[in-house]
């Protein structure tokens, strides 16, 4: 690692990654793609599959931070050449972040309806969000068991095994959700949204099987839980309480923006379903690109080597810049026909078109901001990155959401505050990386 680090070697992390990071957003748009043209009650449907995928994204998030706590630590003990110390440890967070799960099912199941109706659901999208939910809760533990071992891929430096795993899950839950929301002739019955929930959980259980497969296969990273806990638990442990927390300020953004487009009727939570999921889809194709970050900053800074992290930095932010204004052009090309993919409600998608502009100009701030959060948990910044994410919540986030909401801006609204909540998440975590990094290499 002591030669620079060049575009090959971060596309041939990025790429792998970028094609798996996608699979849980591939998971809820193929959802909302199905349902959104479905013959009976397709807008219900629509607006029920965005509120509980913004509730399950909060779960998977706030749970799903193991990836990064693992990767982290992993990766900086293969930088050092002590990797064997660590060779317990991703079977002993695996057991406990698998059983917190549980927990978490049984606590949420039977308070589906009181969960929703915060999110202001309520009628037959209420029933609709029920029924959604208590079927693919239940692929929330094979979720997170992939979600670590994509993780300890990630920490040896390997993204490969983890992208194989996601196409197939991407793959499994296309097919199945066109078999089961719309039914085969006599043979499988249409199952609605009921079917797209199944389609999900089946599609969650091969990925784990298949996850499962390959870090036994092809690594020395054994799945057998062992005690006494690895010494480097409790800073994993750290790390998570850091995220945990970082989360919740993230979910409470999207909780206020979910809320407030339930208020403003069917209509606007339809859109904004279709728009909010498309910015998490955004997201997941930077993030190919964060966990590049995330990857190599964790093994340089293992490894001491202050120089390349400077230089690792530099590229990543154009990089950062060029993806998300590609992902923008993209976006305007196929703004129309985008659209129309999730559904032909003319009044949804014209709510839709008048905030998608939006989102596709916050692309190349929104990169910058997720690779920076990639770096950063790869050195193991977790406090840090849990302060700037309350400050943009506290402070930006929810005074302009109110603040915009008073104006009427709608859904207009809820994506400038989306815009600024960004641009305060990301600037500092620039500002703060070179202010510490660049002394330290100049003096290497």
């Amino acid at each position: 690692m002591s030669a620079s680090i060049t575009l090959k070697q971060i596309n041939k992390l990025a790429i792998p990654a970028l094609i798996s990071g996608v699979s849980e957003p591939i998971l809820s748009l193929t959802d909302a793609a199905i349902i959104g043209n479905m013959d009976y009650g397709a807008t219900q449907s629509l607006a029920a599959v965005g509120i509980v995928t913004t509730f399950m994204s909060m779960l998977i998030w706030v749970l799903g931070q193991t990836r990064s706590a693992i990767s982290s630590i992993v990766s900086q003990y293969l930088g050092a050449d002590r990797l064997d110390e660590v060779n317990n440890l991703p079977a002993q967070a695996i057991f406990l972040i698998t059983s917190l799960s549980v927990l978490i099912i049984i606590g949420t199941y039977p308070f589906a309806a009181q969960i929703f109706k915060i999110y202001n659901a309520s009628g037959v999208i209420l029933n609709y969000s029920i029924d959604y939910y208590q079927i693919r809760v239940f692929g929330f533990p094979f979720t997170l068991f992939t979600i670590a071992v994509f993780g300890t891929f990630r920490g040896l430096q390997n993204t490969y095994y983890p992208m194989l795993i996601a196409i197939a899950g991407a793959l499994a839950n296309i097919v199945l959700d066109i078999v089961l929301v719309y039914g085969v002739t006599d043979v499988i019955p249409a199952m609605h949204i009921k079917g797209a929930a199944y389609a999900s959980v089946i599609a969650q259980t091969i990925m784990a099987l298949l996850s499962a497969y390959y870090i036994l296969k092809k690594t020395n990273i054994p799945l057998l839980v062992k005690f006494p806990f690895n010494p480097e638990i409790k800073r994993f442990i750290s790390m998570i309480l850091n995220l945990f927390v970082r989360t919740i300020a993230l979910n409470i953004a999207l909780y206020f923006g979910t809320s407030f487009a339930t208020k403003y009727g069917t209509t606007y939570i339809a859109a904004y379903t279709i728009a909010i999921n498309l910015w998490f889809l955004g997201a997941f194709l930077i993030d190919g690109y964060a966990s590049a970050g995330n990857i190599l900053s964790g093994k340089l800074f293992g490894a001491k080597n202050y120089k390349n992290l400077i230089d690792l930095s530099n590229k990543l932010i154009k990089y950062g810049i060029i993806i998300g204004i590609v992902i923008s052009v993209t976006g305007a090309i196929f703004y129309y026909p985008i659209g129309n993919i999730f559904t032909d409600d003319k009044a949804v998608l014209d709510e839709f078109y008048n905030v998608f502009w939006i989102i596709l100009a916050m692309q190349p701030l929104c990169a910058l901001a997720f690779i920076f959060d990639g770096v950063f948990k790869g050195l193991g910044k977790m406090q840090y990155l849990r302060n700037v994410l309350l400050f943009s919540t506290l402070f930006i986030f929810i005074p302009v959401i109110y603040c915009v909401d008073t104006l009427d801006y709608k859904l207009s609204g809820i994506f400038i505050a989306f815009t600024l909540w960004i641009i305060a998440r990301g600037l500092p975590l620039i500002i703060k990386f070179r202010k510490t990094f660049k002394p330290l290499a100049q003096n290497t």
